[in-house]
């Protein structure tokens, strides 16, 4: 069975939990970045779905992009075969790119997030491999 982290950061994060069970996937779920990175060191997820918070004015002067930098810093030494699927607020999606620069972005989805765009983009990626 693959392992998928749901990372839920915030109330606008849809709970896919059913449709990952659906597609035979094992969730492990956490409710911020310092627990995703410590579940790293023990489960190397082949999956990762996050939402992307630009920085606009963060407390690295600008050294980190978004809310996901530090993570997947951590899931290139952990698990670099992981497929990471994004979702952004459309406000935001401009700047993905630049976390795409740095890390592996397979797929980039726009608020809302609907179960069938996430259906689509693990089953595109899933067909990828």
């Amino acid at each position: 069975m693959s392992l998928i982290f749901s990372i839920v950061e915030s109330p606008s994060h849809p709970d896919f939990s059913p449709l990952y069970r659906e597609l035979g996937l094992e969730e492990i779920r956490s409710t911020s970045m310092r627990k995703a990175i410590a579940a790293l060191k023990s489960h190397q997820p082949d999956w990762v779905v996050a939402e992307f918070f630009y920085g606009y004015g963060n407390n690295y002067a600008g050294v980190n992009v978004s809310n996901l930098d530090v993570f997947l810093a951590s899931a290139r030494k952990y698990a670099p075969q992981s497929r990471i699927i994004v979702m952004v607020d459309k406000a935001e999606a401009v700047h993905v790119d630049k976390l795409a620069a740095l890390f592996p972005v397979h797929a980039t989805l726009v608020h809302p997030v609907g179960r069938e765009a996430m259906r689509r983009a693990i089953e595109s990626l899933r067909a990828d491999d």
